[in-house]
């Protein structure tokens, strides 16, 4: 047994966008430290009502926070909504380096956040979230060394996106259940671009990473995929509907007079500066998806294929997003999200370990990953890991794109037409 021994209450919260099999790892997380005596409050929201805590703005039970039970945690890894709910409350956005979570204005929200943990007397913090989630967990492990007085509190953060360009991990819970989702559109698209003879442009989800784009599109059986990593500068929309349009022309060559091409919404941000996007949320991130860099790029393919053939066509393009966020979680992703729950409890209360996230590799071994090899010491942001255009991953979905290899000459419609 670690320090973590002395822990009696542990708080837990999920923040940033929904994951399939969420309550999978507050459940097994939940009832880890149940099973050993120890309480267990949610918040609720994430960070919403923790970041306005006061005394004279105290949370009130039920609404803010739960004292979770046996009951609430009980038969709900595959429950498609999250029990503890979720915002993008940012309490440390005003933060930019260790030297500014000293400063008073700057660090007022994260306060809060320990001043309501010290109210209801919180001795360690499970963390469930994204990238920015993560820099907020490393900032409340820091702020005890910056700001004096401070009651330790331990911290853990369990990894959650389904963009899975996490570093520390090969593969977030929510990822394949997700993609599962979006490659069921995909073939759903498919089926009727072979039907109606029409080529689709589908932006997936993927802020700034393609694991999405291309996990989806390779289960899908996508004509071609394309995300940030194909890119080292500008994503011109206007040259790339030139190739695109080579490829629409070929495949009419081979009698396929249809197509699906999966994009990364990420690449909104890598569009030439008139056709970036401007509008941001209440966060400040950019809003991508209001953009529609598939918008653009089927736009953009129309036009080309006009002026080369002098004939009209349509490409319909549509955004699949929100809807994999909420997604039927596959076996998969529960047991991962089990396995990374459960190493919350161990991190702490078995290893008494602080300032790590929870990770696994080989089958689902769990290993501890310290904030410090995530986060950059200077600009306090996390990591992003893209896809490896030298990895195997990459060099399999180039190899399952359409090719133009079609031998016996049929037309559309016959027995080698599902092909992508």
């Amino acid at each position: 047994m670690g320090g973590g021994s002395d822990i009696k209450r542990v708080g837990m919260l999920f923040s940033g966008g929904p994951a399939p099999a969420a309550n999978a790892v507050i459940s097994a997380a939940a009832l880890s430290f149940l099973n050993s005596g120890i309480e267990v409050i949610g918040f609720y929201d994430g960070y919403e009502g923790l970041e306005s805590y006061s005394a004279d703005n105290p949370l009130i039970e039920d609404c803010n926070f739960i004292r979770l039970t046996r009951d609430d945690v009980s038969a709900i890894r595959n429950r498609k909504d999250i029990i503890l709910r979720t915002s993008r409350a940012n309490p440390g956005k005003p933060v930019g380096s260790i030297a500014e979570l000293g400063d008073e204005k700057r660090n007022a929200k994260l306060r809060a956040v320990y001043a309501a943990f010290e109210a209801y007397q919180i001795d360690a913090l499970v963390s469930i979230g994204g990238d920015d989630t993560l820099k907020t967990a490393n900032y409340i492990k820091e702020m005890q060394n910056v700001v004096g007085g401070l009651r330790p509190i331990k911290v853990v953060h369990l990894p959650k996106t389904i963009d899975n360009d996490y570093f520390g991990i090969d593969w977030t819970f929510g990822f394949f259940s997700a993609a599962h989702f979006a490659a069921t559109e995909i073939r759903n698209l498919g089926a009727d671009a072979r039907s109606t003879q029409v080529w689709y442009v589908l932006e997936i989800m993927g802020r700034k990473a393609g694991w999405l784009t291309y996990a989806s599109g390779i289960a899908g059986e996508a004509t071609r995929m394309m995300s940030v990593e194909d890119y080292d500068d500008l994503f011109d929309a206007r040259a790339e509907a030139e190739e695109l349009v080579d490829l629409m022309l070929k495949r009419e060559s081979d009698g396929r007079r249809y197509g699906i091409i999966c994009i990364a919404e990420g690449l909104a941000d890598h569009l030439p500066e008139d056709l970036r996007p401007k509008t941001v949320d209440e966060h400040g991130n950019l809003k991508l998806g209001d953009a529609q860099v598939g918008r653009v790029l089927a736009e953009e393919m129309e036009r080309v294929y006009e002026e080369r053939t002098g004939i009209r066509v349509k490409v319909r393009s549509k955004q699949i997003g929100y809807e994999a966020r909420c997604a039927e979680p596959s076996a998969f992703d529960v047991l991962l999200g089990t396995q990374l729950g459960v190493g919350a409890y161990r991190a702490l209360v078995e290893l008494g370990l602080s300032g790590v996230m929870v990770s696994v590799e080989d089958q689902l071994s769990l290993k501890y990953v310290p904030f410090d090899m995530l986060i950059d010491a200077e600009t306090m942001k996390t990591r992003v890991r893209f896809i490896d255009r030298d990895s195997d991953f990459y060099r399999l979905a180039r190899a399952l794109e359409y090719q133009g290899m079609l031998s016996d000459g049929k037309c559309a419609g016959g027995p080698l037409d599902d092909r992508p």
